[in-house]
């Protein structure tokens, strides 16, 4: 795995957009899309409508794995 981020493009709401992540970040998101019976479009646009202006779309997705992974590891701890 890279550690370099890789950008790949997403259509949100029609638009087409380029977006920067890690291999392993990637990997994450396509899981929890999947895991939710969601495109990873869908999902993107949904990040993208409730991140607000102070955070890139990127770094969005990352905080959306973050904390998909540590509720995931908190239900399985209780």
């Amino acid at each position: 795995m890279s550690l370099r981020p890789k950008k790949h493009s997403l259509t949100l709401r029609g638009h087409r957009t380029s977006v920067s992540l890690e291999d392993e970040f990637w990997d994450a998101f396509r899981q929890i899309a999947r895991l939710e019976g969601r495109a990873l479009n869908e999902l993107a646009a949904e990040i993208d409508e409730t991140r607000g202006t102070d955070c890139g779309l990127a770094s969005a997705i990352r905080l959306y794995v973050l904390r998909h992974l540590q509720a995931r590891a908190a239900s399985n701890a209780a």
